[in-house]
């Protein structure tokens, strides 16, 4: 089987890479048909998804039968100020990969965020709920998914939140260096949501892709928290005695709006790959163990 990553210099194109090459994760061996897999690594200069051409042309040269595309502008704050990048990014980008993969006819596995809705929801949002989102961040993640939908026939969207990685930087590696470094240190406790390791998502996107289970996927990390509750259990982790505070929204204003509840149900992968994604305190602990605290 041959694979495309996009984004692959990423937290989860790194993982993705990573597990191919090793043929299996903490949590099991990849399916059979995945292993030995043709894996093709792409990122920034090496193809310009927002241009038609350039996804067709990357498409036509190396013939995937599977494409994942990681590709994103996530720098939710500054799509504020520049909408034109994140939309070139977020919706074009992936409306030109789904054309290309039509015509050759390869599968899409298209990764999408929990900021498509709005938060207000009092309970975690199933695949069925529609999406509202707050941001521009939002808006042009779902614009991405609904071109997905409308110009290739082989798709998986996936949302995911609060992804954290080996490659890069994210909230656990922020939380390492400042409850070292600090005293004490504030975190918002009133925006709840699913930490995710890359690890398991990784791998859930892998067993997506030898099936033909297309359709729209909600993949997190098991159990929710708040963004203080997720730094507490860091800091604790690692051993760090810094005091940690809980503050509101309201105490850290952003140009971006965050949802109060992103936390996401799982209900389609329950129903066909089996939902095989820890519970996020143990696969931040694994994290944190393996990483070692040079995380920060």
């Amino acid at each position: 089987m041959r694979i495309l990553i996009t984004g692959a210099a990423g937290q989860l194109g790194t993982e993705l890479c990573h597990q191919l090459e090793m043929g299996r994760c903490a949590l099991g061996p990849l399916p059979a048909q995945l292993r030995g897999a043709e894996v093709t690594p792409v990122d920034l200069p090496d193809a310009d998804l927002t241009k038609h051409a350039g996804a067709d042309m990357l498409l036509r040269r190396y013939t995937p039968d599977v494409v994942i595309n990681c590709a994103a502008f996530t720098q939710v704050d500054l799509a504020e100020s520049e909408p034109d990048a994140a939309f070139a990014a977020n919706a074009l980008a992936a409306r030109n990969l789904a054309m290309a993969c039509e015509v050759a006819g390869a599968k899409l596995v298209h990764i999408s965020t929990d900021y498509v809705f709005s938060g207000d929801s009092a309970r975690a949002y199933a695949e069925t709920d529609l999406p509202c989102p707050a941001s521009v961040y939002g808006e042009t993640k779902l614009l991405g998914e609904q071109y997905v939908r409308d110009f290739c026939c082989r798709w998986f969207i996936v949302r995911t939140a609060w992804l954290y990685g080996r490659t890069g930087g994210n909230f656990v590696k922020t939380m390492l260096k400042l409850t070292a470094e600090n005293d004490s240190v504030k975190v918002v406790n009133d925006q709840r949501g699913n930490p995710t390791n890359a690890e398991d998502l990784a791998y859930h996107l892998l067993l997506l892709a030898a099936t033909e289970e297309y359709g729209l996927y909600h993949c997190t990390g098991n159990g929710v928290c708040s963004w203080y509750e997720f730094a507490s259990e860091i800091a604790r982790l690692a051993g760090h005695s810094a005091e940690m505070i809980p503050c509101t929204t309201a105490d850290f204003p952003r140009p971006a709006k965050r949802p109060a509840n992103s936390a996401l149900e799982h209900r389609m992968l329950r129903l066909t790959v089996g939902d095989h994604m820890r519970h996020w305190q143990d696969a931040l602990a694994d994290y944190i163990s393996e990483m070692g605290h040079d995380t920060a």
